[in-house]
């Protein structure tokens, strides 16, 4: 199992079936956790942990737990991370409007180990779906540039996605392998995080092909596919960087042996904490990560994108910021019809890239039309925000029109958070909201 691997359907029934757990794999677990062996099985009864992690760009945990639709309890190891209950997490309305993000708790350990990086140049090499990627955008506190990188264009499609519902401004998503991520910005990130594709042992309670394609040949081929991406980290880290590994796996080969064979290799690194979470002993699906520093080496500097002369179209998205918007975006950048605002520092894409920045909008038929991306980053004040109750909250996500005041491009709000755009008139409130995210309550 990777995580370019599509999920598949619980087994029959939705349940999980520890006789499944391959053979092979219960013998290496008992012989490398010796007398703790007994009670790892036995982590095999208890369901799969869920969680959620609060999206501190827009909300903090304390107020969050006052509108929480459904009930929390903290995860020790992330000061924004809660244990719940409820199966369907996503189907709220609270969701849709960036305030959470859905995350087995134990993967929450990985990211907060490179500390404060706000204002940094930030890799995130292996990024979809994206729960570390927009951990480290919650960090990074909007200032930086964060690179979200996925190889797979339909996963990295969500991953871009899931950034624009959280809200984030200064993340650029791109579609490459890592030696063509080194070859373009070699040295130039001050911190990189790897999530490394791996055997997936950790999510046996959680997708059936965890199971079915578990073998030991497997871990070996994930073995050394890890190897050649944190070979290419090492290119792209500059000196005196931070690098943090992680898997959801319990393969020494691909954790500490890992670890390990990099720093033989590499030995301008130091080792800074390493860490594994295993079921019997956490309230989690189990987790390895590992903090390295670079002590010397190269530092690049990337080349941020030139000034844009956009003319007659700048001129056309400045008229609709004066009328609809009390917030100015810089750096723009334009990429066919869609205009970008781009992070402060951020080159010009030299990558296949699906989002630079802020996707402001884009240009049709001689009129600039507002984003969706746009709207969920916007904040009280910055736009006219037109708040909904639950019932026209829920009409609006199902893309059902409704009625309001005034006229013009309006953001549409629950409890204050943005939700997408309308466009009023007569009395009606068009809905703007996108055909690919609506959904029926």
């Amino acid at each position: 199992m990777n995580k370019n691997t599509a999920k598949k359907s619980p087994p029959e029934g939705g349940l999980f079936r520890k006789e499944n757990i391959p053979q092979a794999f219960l013998e290496r677990m008992k012989e490398s956790l010796g007398a703790e062996s007994g009670d790892f099985l036995a982590s095999y009864n208890v369901p799969a942990a869920r969680g959620v992690r609060v999206n501190t760009l827009k909300i903090s945990p304390e107020e969050f737990c006052k509108i929480a639709p459904f009930a929390l309890e903290p995860v020790p190891w992330c000061d924004c991370g809660f244990y719940i209950s409820e199966e369907k997490p996503g189907k709220f309305i609270e969701h849709a409007a960036g305030l959470y993000y859905v995350q087995e708790p134990s993967a929450m350990c990985a990211a907060p180990l490179l500390g404060d990086i706000s204002g940094k140049t930030v890799l995130d090499m292996c990024s979809a779906p994206g729960g570390k990627g927009t951990q480290l955008a919650a960090q990074m506190r909007g200032e930086g540039v964060l690179f979200l990188n996925e190889i797979n264009f339909s996963r990295a499609k969500i991953l871009s996605q899931n950034t624009e519902r959280i809200g984030i401004k200064n993340a650029v998503v791109t579609v490459a392998p890592p030696e063509k991520l080194a070859s373009a910005y070699p040295a130039c990130f001050d911190a990189i995080l790897v999530d490394a594709p791996c055997s997936g042992e950790g999510m046996f309670k959680k997708e059936e092909a965890a199971i079915s394609e578990w073998s030991a040949e497997n871990v070996k081929m994930c073995a050394a596919r890890q190897a050649d991406i944190l070979d290419n980290a090492d290119k792209l880290l500059k000196a005196g960087g931070s690098l943090v590994y992680s898997t959801c796996t319990f393969s020494e080969e691909e954790d500490e042996g890992m670890i390990e064979q990099f720093l033989k290799l590499h030995t301008n690194y130091k080792l800074l904490h390493m860490q594994k979470l295993y079921p019997h002993k956490v309230r989690g699906e189990g987790h390895f990560a590992a903090l390295l520093q670079k002590t010397d080496g190269e530092e690049g500097e990337m080349r941020p994108a030139p000034a844009a002369k956009l003319k007659e179209r700048e001129k056309l998205y400045r008229d609709f910021e004066r009328a609809f918007l009390n917030i100015r975006f810089e750096n723009l950048f334009a990429a066919g019809d869609s205009l970008f605002s781009l992070p402060y520092g951020a080159p010009a894409p030299q990558l296949q890239t699906l989002r630079a920045g802020v996707k402001l909008g884009d240009f049709i038929s001689g009129r600039f039309e507002p984003s969706h991306s746009l709207a969920m980053c916007l904040k009280q004040g910055e736009a006219d925000f037109v708040e909904a109750d639950e019932d026209t909250a829920k009409k609006y996500l199902s893309g059902l029109t409704f009625g309001v005041g005034g006229s013009g491009w309006k953001v549409v709000s629950y409890k204050g958070y943005p939700l997408g755009w309308c466009k009023a008139g007569a009395g009606i409130a068009k809905n703007h909201y996108p055909k690919g995210l609506r959904t029926s309550y």
